[in-house]
């Protein structure tokens, strides 16, 4: 069976993921929605999509089985809630939310309605984490007791250019979004790897020294002065995790935006900009081949037409010989990828758990568990990094059981 599919917010991304929503054996019709109609027209001309509804509530009222949200980062929570109240199974760009009680919302109307609800959070399936969690699978670690998530991503970098497209005219108080409200590729890459949650942190804020204007807290709308961020967390086995989000940084974000390291009492993993090593207390092996990516679309290329130049790179990205491709459609084979090759699972995972009723990989209480932590990071460095609790929501249900796979009615 397949089952249709409307895209929520038609910018950078969204282009992407259309494309392999559409190519997806299990994906059928797909329409677009846009606050801004030119670019919900352009998208669906560019690729042949079913057509264009006027607003996010048209959309709800169609017919289409799912929706896939791509809109501003901050708006997320509350259209997950709408959409999964209005029947519809939701895939979510990052983060879940901006706060506590819109996760809580998420969690709630999915476990009401039964519906599909995923976190495409691309560090689930960064060559990184996926060798660390055959690594820790394996048992090469030994008890990992320390591991870090660095999201390190300089605003010269492509960021402006990005926040001018999405924010229009007042583009400056958008871009200074809180650097640990985005903590998900980060914390995902470790997490995904290590079954724990952050049970606490305790957090420092960098204030911004540039002056353009960006991280101003007098031009910010989330008054927010912090351009660069570091949390320790402890973690629910007694280990810790740290995680650095940078906006104001010298280092290569196109060539690599998130990096891991584990340590382990018998063996340890670690990334550079270029270099991945496998440690163990005798050898170090250099496996920067096994999780290199190779590009599978071309930079120049007119679906990128409107993605800054600095930041294609991400997109472009193939898969590496450590992904394991035999679980996906062949009709993804040769499609366009990115992220170091995490959209064409992202897309499957959302694809096969609509259409099968299974839970995905990033499901909502695993969403919670990538994002809540840096949500209370940020209050702790609003405080001068007072440690403060985090809140787990538990592990999700194998399944939602059948009734409540019915969404409710009024």
């Amino acid at each position: 069976m397949t089952f249709s599919l409307g895209i929520v917010g038609a910018g950078q991304f969204a282009g992407q993921f259309a494309k392999l929503f559409q190519l997806h054996p299990r994906v059928g019709d797909i329409l677009v929605t846009d606050l801004l109609p030119e670019r919900s027209a352009e998208l669906v001309a560019r690729l042949g999509l079913a057509g264009s509804v006027p607003t996010f509530e048209d959309l709800l009222a169609s017919d289409v089985d799912a929706v896939a949200i791509f809109t501003q980062r901050w708006t997320h929570g509350p259209l997950v809630v709408q959409a999964l109240e209005a029947g519809k199974h939701v895939y979510s760009a990052v983060p879940m939310a901006i706060s506590e009680a819109e996760i809580e919302a998420i969690i709630d109307a999915v476990r009401r309605t039964g519906l599909t609800y995923m976190m495409g959070e691309t560090s689930h399936y960064n060559p990184a984490t996926v060798y660390a969690r055959r690594q820790f699978a394996d048992g090469a670690f030994g008890r990992v007791f320390y591991a870090e998530g660095d999201y390190v991503h300089d605003m010269d970098l492509g960021f402006y250019d990005a926040y001018k497209y999405s924010g229009g005219e007042q583009w400056r108080a958008t871009a200074s979004y809180p650097p640990m409200l985005y903590p998900t590729h980060a914390i995902g890459g470790v997490l995904g790897v290590l079954p724990v949650h952050a049970v606490s942190v305790s957090c420092i804020g960098v204030r911004d020294d540039r002056g353009d204007g960006v991280f101003d807290r007098g031009v910010s709308m989330f008054g927010n002065d912090f351009s660069n961020a570091s949390a320790l967390f402890e973690l629910s086995d007694g280990g810790v995790m740290r995680t650095n989000e940078m906006r104001r940084v010298g280092y290569p974000s196109p060539i690599r935006e998130s990096r891991f390291r584990f340590f382990g009492t018998e063996g340890s993993f670690e990334q550079l900009a270029t270099v991945s090593l496998w440690q163990d207390k005798e050898t170090v092996t250099d496996v920067s081949e096994l999780l290199e990516v190779h590009a599978s679309l071309s930079e120049d290329d007119p679906a990128l037409a409107n993605v800054s130049p600095s930041l294609r790179a991400a997109f472009v990205s193939g898969s590496a010989p450590v992904h394991d491709r035999s679980r996906l459609p062949a009709e993804f084979d040769g499609a366009p990828n990115g992220h170091e090759g995490s959209h064409h699972f992202l897309v499957d995972d959302f694809a096969v758990a609509v259409d099968t009723g299974t839970m995905p990989a990033v499901n909502a209480w695993v969403a919670a568990r990538y994002t809540l932590p840096g949500i209370v990071a940020h209050e702790s460095a609003l405080r001068g990094g007072e440690r403060l609790p985090i809140r787990d929501f538990g592990d999700a249900p194998a399944v939602l059981s059948p009734p409540e796979r019915v969404p409710e009615t009024a």
